[in-house]
């Protein structure tokens, strides 16, 4: 029981320097602007990802009615599309959830003995690992959403050989 009263008085004289504290807080500011800048990317990739769900749905309503034209041929592209989105909307909150875990453990470290610079590192590569996946995603996406209608449905056609032969081998 004494030691935890120790242990807890040793916690509250370290935590009650202000100074350090402020220290803390000021290298936590840049997690927290790039945790701001990934809400920005996350807000633009799930528009297009609501876009592309709409997308989908009305055209599989108008199939199901009977009242689909060459649209329906394009159903094989738009869902890549979607996964691509849905892929770089995943990264990019795994990004943020990652971040988080680097502005805890910033706080965390100044008031322990065992000194986690190197955990704070890693973490912050990992999360720019996942925000350059999220982002080569979300590129080849708006690249795929640039082509034709024709387009569009060759690589439609391309998408279900690939399904077909894949069953097939």
């Amino acid at each position: 029981m004494f030691e935890t009263l120790s242990l807890t008085g040793e916690l509250i004289e370290r935590t009650s320097s202000t100074a350090r504290v402020q220290e803390i807080v000021q290298l936590s500011l840049a997690p927290v602007f790039l945790l701001a800048a990934i809400g920005a990317m996350l807000n633009v990739m799930n528009l297009r990802l609501t876009w592309l769900f709409d997308r989908i749905e009305l055209i599989e309503r108008q199939e199901e009615m009977g009242e689909a034209g060459r649209e329906v041929e394009e159903l094989p592209a738009l869902i890549q599309r979607q996964s691509y989105a849905q892929k770089a909307v995943n990264l990019s909150t795994l990004a943020a959830l990652t971040i988080c875990v680097v502005v805890a453990v910033l706080f965390i470290s100044a008031f322990i003995e065992p000194r986690i610079g190197t955990l704070v590192a890693i973490l912050w590569v990992a999360t720019m690992v996942q925000l350059s996946g999220a982002l080569l995603l979300f590129f080849r996406e708006t690249s795929l959403a640039r082509a034709t209608a024709r387009e569009r449905r060759k690589r439609s056609r391309e998408i279900l050989a690939r399904k077909r032969e894949e069953e097939i081998g």
